[in-house]
């Protein structure tokens, strides 16, 4: 038995609200991933930076390693290399001649782009401490994208160099990247 007068509706298609909603969702998603891929950018950089930094690192200290005799020589005093000052250009001894290779490093001699420097980290300076002990600190310090904790105050290699204008968040040495190594030199008879 067929009731023909109480038929159940039938759906015929999709609603405009239906596609609006759909459309909504689809783009708070697409927003999603435009934000996250700005973050894995922002992350890259922050990870090629540090990578320059370590090969700069350890370029130092074998450097250092290398002319065990004149080590001393090294220490970059109270001014670090690299950032805005102008390179050592003596060529008299290898220690002049390293630390002038060391600061054109710092400051990307790797690589040009469009006829500027871009082979190293943001604002890259090194520094070379004499320790006691036939120890030296060597440290290289760049600028960082985002603000982080501020590194150790024992660490002064670019210290208050990193601050950005007032009232921004770069500022206390929270935007400063450093990283460093101890390079001891033994005596030997």
């Amino acid at each position: 038995m067929i009731n023909a007068g109480l038929s159940a509706p039938r759906q015929g298609g999709t609603s405009l609200i239906e596609v609006l909603v759909t459309l909504l969702i689809v783009a708070f998603g697409l927003l999603g991933m435009v934000g996250l891929q700005a973050r894995m950018e922002l992350s890259e950089m922050e990870s090629y930076q540090r990578a320059q930094a370590l090969v700069l690192l350890s370029d130092m200290a074998h450097r250092i390693t290398t002319n065990r005799i004149n080590a001393a020589n090294y220490a970059t005093a109270a001014a670090p290399l690299g950032g805005t000052t102008a390179c050592p250009a003596s060529i008299a001894t290898r220690h002049e001649i390293d630390k002038g290779q060391w600061c054109a490093a710092l400051k990307g001699a790797a690589e040009f782009s469009g006829g500027n420097r871009s082979g190293a980290m943001i604002g890259g300076r090194g520094c070379v401490e004499v320790l006691p002990d036939n120890e030296y600190l060597v440290t290289v310090a760049w600028q960082g994208l985002t603000p982080v904790s501020a590194p150790p105050a024992s660490v002064t290699c670019g210290q208050d160099l990193y601050d950005g204008p007032a009232g921004s968040p770069c500022q206390a040495d929270r935007c400063r990247r450093v990283v460093t190594t101890v390079v001891r030199i033994a005596t030997l008879n």
